[in-house]
């Protein structure tokens, strides 16, 4: 059984703030039963970018990745549910969004891979780090969601 306090990170990247898709984004997440426990609109730094972007620092493309997300604020995400980060993967589609399946935020909502829409993390290990790299614990809301008990089972809210 999964874990219900499950939490993971999104970001709405540069061309899905200036394209004024925020609101659309964080609608997906909430109509799938998600829980937002915190959320922030912030710049980010070419240190932020080297540690998020660790796999990719080295590669001759990463500066163009990295002045793009520094091109315009970011709205930081974090969300919680059972098995969260698959869910989200599946709500965002592919990374190369003109092949993503009709129905996700990439499919719907862009056409390039890095001009995607949103980063989301790819394994409950990185989203657990990227929770910590986006937000401090004070920035994240423990409360109840009465809804839960329309979204999940009894025995997966336990």
């Amino acid at each position: 059984m999964g874990n219900i306090k499950e939490r993971t990170l999104v970001l709405v990247k540069p061309d899905g703030v200036q394209r004024g898709l925020i609101g659309n984004v964080i609608q997906r997440f909430e109509t799938k039963g998600l829980k937002v426990v915190g959320i922030k609109m912030m710049s980010l730094d070419e240190a932020v970018l080297r540690e998020h972007y660790a796999h990719i620092a080295d590669k001759p493309f990463f500066p163009g990745v990295s002045s793009f997300m520094r091109s315009s604020p970011v709205v930081a995400i974090c969300l919680e549910g059972l098995d969260v980060v698959n869910a989200i993967r599946i709500l965002c589609g592919i990374t190369k969004a003109r092949e993503a399946d009709a129905g996700t935020i990439r499919g719907d909502l862009a056409m390039s891979v890095a001009c995607n829409v949103v980063h989301a993390s790819d394994s409950v290990e990185n989203a657990q780090a990227e929770v910590k790299r986006f937000f401090n614990p004070d920035q994240i809301f423990d409360y109840n969601k009465s809804e839960y008990m329309n979204v999940y089972v009894e025995d997966e809210r336990a």
